[in-house]
């Protein structure tokens, strides 16, 4: 006869294996380079579960965050913050603060960054999850963004 603690773990054991055979593996994101930064733990923690329609994955590094399996949105806090550039920038205006985001067109995708803000939050968007809805996405995570502090620089 087995004891009934013994018992008990056994049963709950071979209850949990399917469940844990089913989790997806994290999806690989290398962490920023500041993404110890303690101001990346606040922006990180106010992020959305879900981003455009997408759910959240678990991710494999401190201050990253992702969505969707196949096309994921890809978010790396702590970032080198941008300089002065010519690139494209949006100002997406929240109930906090303005947040302005850098966009990079990279081919297959778009690579959006704070500007203005640090740590810098980078947000990798593939062209086939957002070819005309990159603005909405924005939209989503500023009010998280904007959660870095302001370093005086801004679109103009």
């Amino acid at each position: 006869m087995i004891p009934r603690p013994a018992a008990a773990a056994a049963v709950l054991a071979a209850a949990a294996a399917p469940l844990l055979t089913g989790c997806a593996s994290p999806l690989v994101v290398d962490p920023a380079p500041y993404a110890a930064d303690v101001d990346c733990a606040r922006v990180m923690l106010a992020m959305p579960e879900d981003l455009g329609g997408l759910p959240g994955q678990p991710t494999s590094s401190q201050a990253t965050a992702a969505w969707g399996e196949e096309y994921p949105l890809v978010m790396r806090c702590g970032v080198e913050p941008p300089g002065p550039t010519t690139d494209e920038c949006l100002s997406i205006e929240t109930s906090a603060a303005t947040v302005d985001w850098l966009v990079i067109d990279e081919g297959g995708t778009w690579r959006t960054m704070t500007f203005g803000r640090s740590p810098a939050v980078e947000l990798v968007v593939p062209k086939e999850r957002a070819q005309d809805a990159l603005g909405d996405v924005l939209a989503e995570v500023s009010p998280a963004a904007a959660l870095a502090p302001a370093n005086g620089l801004e679109c103009r």
